[in-house]
């Protein structure tokens, strides 16, 4: 347990410290003093936040913590598992992260609505074309290599059952998001995707799901710009009986999609 707790608190640290790093020396770059800068940190105005500024930001904390977690082998990258050629496993992971979508965005709407700290900043990258670099490639790879890779491989090496380090490694993968709204649809994935993790062994699974599931957002915020602005139940027209087919049309995708997984993936 310890060494999970160290690797997501370096996590955290390693994000927060890098990203406002970069901000900081791009704003100075630009022409910001260094106590505009600071003051700007303590909140006493506003800080100037644009896409170009949070790609690079993300992406020198992305590149920093892979360096990290490989460098010091709290979590270990291996083909051993492409080698068996699991190509049906990777087929129904892409089915199921389907089939995961108007689920999770159905049980979002029955929550009470919860605060969105990031939606402004979401928005700008989803509507640059970088923004896919970091949210739909690089974000995949960093998440599931030190909430899979290295907290959830720690947890099951102390012995604990894998379901109780799936949930803790969930709830972990939840909380570093830091963004209420977006909490409860992580911490449904992490039990996905950690479950994946401790029957293959491998974070590739999970990575592949976590880049559909990116990649949907991604790609239907630049088509159908208008659709952030509204709930499944408006997407549907506000008609109980289309959001009942959609339901059922995602079940009949999701529930052969992990029966099928749960027979094609190996125990790790």
């Amino acid at each position: 347990m310890k060494k999970a707790l160290t690797y997501f608190f370096a996590f955290i640290a390693l994000n927060f410290t890098l990203q406002w790093a970069t901000f900081a020396v791009w704003l100075m770059s630009a022409g910001s003093s260094f106590a505009d800068v600071t003051a700007m940190f303590a909140s006493k105005t506003t800080l100037p936040l644009d896409a170009p500024m949070m790609i690079t930001a993300s992406g020198v904390y992305s590149i920093t913590v892979l360096a990290v977690f490989l460098g010091c082998r709290w979590a270990v990258l291996s083909r051993n598992y492409l080698r068996s050629r699991p190509w049906g496993v990777f087929f129904w992971c892409a089915v199921a992260a389907l089939g995961t979508i108007v689920p999770s965005l159905w049980l979002q709407q029955l929550l009470p609505k919860l605060p969105d700290s990031t939606e402004a900043i979401m928005r700008q990258l989803l509507a640059n074309d970088y923004g896919y670099f970091v949210l739909c490639l690089l974000a995949p790879l960093v998440e599931e290599l030190v909430f899979r890779g290295a907290i959830l491989r720690a947890l099951l090496q102390r012995q604990m059952h894998p379901w109780l380090a799936i949930g803790i490694s969930a709830i972990c993968f939840a909380l570093a998001h830091a963004n209420p709204a977006q909490m409860p649809h992580a911490l449904l994935m992490g039990l996905l995707l950690g479950w994946m993790f401790v029957r293959t062994g491998s974070i590739l699974p999970g990575v592949l799901v976590h880049w559909v599931n990116n990649t949907v957002v991604f790609v239907t915020a630049r088509l159908f710009p208008w659709s952030a602005d509204m709930e499944l139940q408006q997407l549907l027209g506000n008609d109980q009986g289309r959001m009942m087919l959609a339901l059922l049309f995602s079940m009949f995708i999701l529930v052969p999609a992990l029966y099928q997984l749960h027979l094609r993936m190996k125990k790790g």
